[in-house]
């Protein structure tokens, strides 16, 4: 169970990251978008980049925060029935909801690749005044997606270990 300790610590540092960078990207989102509306409404002065470059960003914003999201149990869930479960239970709950998790990301994975290939074949831009290139960010759907998958799987690792009665270091999370 050391080396699996290790392995956690890493995907929670990678998802952690995530999380920093998705930080700044809402920062990002934030300031440009209140530039771009005083200068559009106030000074009668719209910009050619702005809009683009947040809906990148927001994009990109998906991409990275599914990872940080999932590790610090920050997605919605319906916990009618959840909550008042024990925790061997939540476990076994999880461990089957991991395989809908685990199909989702494998055809996004997959889907993702090939339209990032496309992407980087063809050398896409944005179809506007300003061709900012897409390849990238379709790159970083997959990419994005994989980093989910992994937390998803620690977090399968620790539920197997909780319905078998193994103490884990990284059980809370």
């Amino acid at each position: 169970m050391k080396f699996w300790s290790k392995v956690g610590q890493i995907i929670d540092f990678i998802a952690e990251g995530l999380g920093r960078i998705g930080w700044v990207l809402v920062i990002y989102c934030m300031a440009f978008g209140l530039y771009d509306v005083i200068m559009r409404y106030f000074f009668n002065s719209p910009s050619l980049w702005i809009g683009v470059t947040i809906q990148y960003a927001m994009v990109l914003l998906a991409c990275v925060s599914g990872a940080y999201a999932l590790k610090n149990d920050a997605f919605v869930k319906l916990d009618v029935f959840y909550a008042n479960f024990s925790p061997r239970t939540k476990a076994i709950c999880d461990i089957f909801t991991f395989t809908l998790t685990a199909l989702y990301l494998y055809v996004l994975i997959w889907k993702g690749v090939q339209a990032a290939q496309a992407s980087w074949f063809t050398r896409q831009v944005t179809p506007t005044a300003v061709p900012i290139p897409l390849y990238h960010l379709k790159s970083m759907i997959p990419l994005g997606a994989f980093f989910v998958l992994l937390v998803a799987t620690k977090k399968l690792v620790i539920d197997i270990a909780t319905v078998i009665g193994i103490k884990t270091d990284s059980s809370t999370g």
